[in-house]
């Protein structure tokens, strides 16, 4: 790939990875993925902002010897995660007298992660810099954005902020800068609610944070950067500040279609009151598109059968998913069938501990659906509509 320049002295030095489709063992990457890693050459230093997945690595060093670097002073470490961090054994290998620049608690991490001997390490604490001669990196501690460790580098003179995966995106794209903004919004959004909205409130405290800076550029660890920086500011702005939204998510899993009739006339039923719905059968959803819904959504009614006295497995691991997003619902009910008993209600509502939410009567049938059932849905209904509107959900 020809070098790619962002500014004089300021190269994208990244990987692209247009194949892989699962992060962690866990996300969905319909998209594909980015590591992007930045080379800065100052009048007297060099630093290399981040580096790559360890499967990447040689692009990295192909990239690094295209520019013809011939020394690296500090290799940056914004966050230990291995997708940001695994090529940095092969920088130091390459670059013996660089140091690696991180957060106290990051350099711990790495040491675990990566057995990175203590000598190579340089600490920072927050709002420290280091001089590049004529450019200046300020360090911006960043804690559970989303781990422990991270934080934020700027480069001063230029204005540009290197978030690592605040703000990122898992896109696979040659684009440098954003150029489609509806596809690298949802697949923002889709990075957010996967991965960040779990911290929403320590994201706030960082998006205050980062207000005060002068920044032109945004460039992130993972998709385009940001010329336009308002564009992704404002999205995050919504994203975590704004109030939920007149929405309803519904998961839910059928077995022998009696859920899945108690499903239908529910969305029913609450379109026709003016509730917007958004439905997921969780034998085929794609996880991130529900945790995309989640993100404005104010009410999540989970559908579900009985097996073997506990609600399905799938609904199981919805209703652990949803717990450990930590999205900004208000309200939780839940609906389904059960053949002669079982404990769905209690065990879902245990599974969800972390969601500050108000349990809506719930409606289970036994059997096929009745009569009694449908005008139950039909209440129900009604609850979350009035609910909707009592608290000026739009």
């Amino acid at each position: 790939m020809k070098l790619r320049e962002i500014k004089p002295g300021i190269y994208w030095v990244g990987a692209i990875d247009w194949d892989r489709r699962l992060f962690d063992s866990l996300i969905p990457l319909p998209d594909g993925t980015s590591y992007n890693a930045y080379l800065i050459k100052g009048s007297q230093k060099t630093a290399l902002i981040d580096t790559v997945d360890s499967t990447m690595q040689d692009v990295l060093i192909n990239h690094l010897n295209q520019i013809g670097i011939k020394s690296i002073d500090y290799v940056v470490a914004n966050h230990a995660e291995q997708d940001h961090s695994g090529a940095i054994p092969q920088v130091l290998g390459e670059y013996p007298e660089a140091k690696v620049v991180c957060t106290p608690k990051c350099k711990d991490m790495l040491i675990d992660l990566l057995m990175i001997p203590e000598e190579m390490f340089i600490t920072v604490n927050d709002k420290e810099a280091i001089l590049l001669g004529d450019r200046t990196l300020e360090f911006i501690h960043a804690p559970w954005v989303h781990w422990p460790e991270t934080m934020l580098a700027y480069l001063r003179e230029d204005k540009i902020l290197f978030p690592c995966d605040f703000f990122g995106s898992h896109l696979a794209t040659t684009d440098l800068y954003v150029s489609d903004k509806g596809q690298v919004y949802e697949a923002a959004k889709r990075y957010y609610a996967e991965i960040m909205m779990p911290f929403r409130t320590t994201i706030q405290k960082n998006l205050e944070k980062v207000k005060d800076y002068a920044i032109d550029i945004i460039a992130p660890s993972h998709g385009p950067m940001y010329d336009k920086p308002e564009f992704i500011l404002k999205a995050y702005h919504g994203w975590v500040f704004d109030e939920p939204k007149n929405i309803v998510v519904l998961p839910y899993i059928s077995m022998h279609d009696s859920t899945h009739k108690m499903v239908e006339y529910l969305v029913g039923a609450l379109v026709w009151r003016g509730v917007t719905v958004k439905q997921f059968d969780l034998a085929v959803t794609d996880i991130g598109k529900l945790a995309m819904a989640l993100v404005d959504a104010a009410t999540v009614v989970i559908g579900t059968p009985t097996v073997l006295a506990s609600p399905h497995p799938n609904v199981a691991y919805a209703a652990i998913l949803v717990n450990a997003l930590r999205p900004k619902l208000r309200f939780v009910s839940i609906i389904g069938s059960y053949g002669w008993g079982g404990k769905t209600v209690e065990q879902l509502a245990a599974m969800i501990p972390n969601l500050k939410v108000e349990i809506l009567e719930p409606v289970l049938s036994k059997g096929f659906p009745k009569k009694a059932d449908f005008r139950a849905l039909d209440n129900l209904a009604n609850t979350i509509a009035e609910k909707h509107k009592e608290h000026h959900f739009a």
